[in-house]
This record gives structure tokens, sequence and C-alpha cells, in this order.
């Protein structure tokens, strides 16, 4: 099951809730208030070699600027 981040709309709370995928467009209750008034954050996906533009680089950033000796 995905980890999902949430908010709650009424007191600022924020929580993290393991859901189901068939259950992932309904919101939980906030866990401090009880209120349903939730709303799901959009999380940063980190992934290996994308920058933050979420473009790949193919250069290097170590070692010379090229070419060998």
């Amino acid at each position: 099951m995905p980890l999902y981040e949430y908010r709650c709309k009424d007191c600022g709370s924020e929580f993290e809730k393991m859901i189901r995928f068939t259950e992932a467009n309904q919101l939980p209750a906030c866990p401090k208030c009880e209120s349903l008034n939730t709303q799901k954050k959009l999380s940063h996906v980190s992934s290996f070699g994308a920058s933050s533009s979420g473009v790949i680089s193919t250069s290097s950033s170590c070692g010379s600027s090229g070419g060998f000796g």
C-alpha cells in the first residue's frame, strides 16, 4: 500500500496515511481534530539523474572539461 501525505484544512495538521489504491480517492479524517476537511498533498518525487527541472543530464560534473591527457 502506498503512503500518502495529507493536510487538514481546519487545524493545519499534516499527517501520513497508508491507503489502498482502490481507496486513494477517499480523503481520511484528520487524526488530530477528526475533521473530514482534508486534502492530499503533492509529494516531491526524486529520481536518479534528474534535475529539479525534470531534465536528465548526460554530462558529468566531475573531472576535466572533456578530452584525455
